[in-house]
């Protein structure tokens, strides 16, 4: 089993548990902390967009399908600084950190804006994540 299957399945038992889903899931918190850090959904998206993934990050706002992304992606679109500072926090490596957001971030953002736009995005404590995170298991 992958760190990113584990981390999941951490998430999922807590949510099962009742406890704080994000407190509980490094997976959770590394999302959580790189919206704030990059000034929330709208920064994030434009630093896909700047780095040439604007196609990616528009479908994942979009009612549509999501595109994928792959981790190099991630670190390119973020900065190798950003992976290695969120690797550094959590304790995990650069590669799984930029991994484990491939697998989140699409269907993250693609629940955090559920009418295909940007205006009134929900934020990370008002999704169910457990969907978001077993749709991620079943692509693993």
């Amino acid at each position: 089993m992958g760190l990113f299957d584990q981390l999941a399945g951490q998430a999922l038992g807590s949510l099962n548990s009742g406890s704080n889903q994000n407190a509980d899931n490094p997976l959770l918190q590394i999302a959580g902390s790189l919206l704030q850090s990059q000034g929330g959904l709208e920064g994030l998206l434009a630093k896909f967009q700047q780095s040439g993934l604007g196609e990616q990050a528009a479908s994942w706002v979009s009612t549509g399908d999501n595109l994928p992304i792959d981790g190099a992606q991630i670190s390119q679109a973020l900065g190798n600084n950003t992976v290695a500072d969120l690797a550094s926090k959590f304790g995990l490596s650069g590669d799984q950190v930029s991994n484990g957001l491939s697998a989140i971030l699409p269907q993250l953002i693609d629940k955090m804006t559920p009418q295909g736009t940007t205006d009134n995005a929900t934020d990370l404590a008002g999704l169910d994540l457990s969907s978001i995170l077993g749709g991620c298991l079943s692509k693993a």
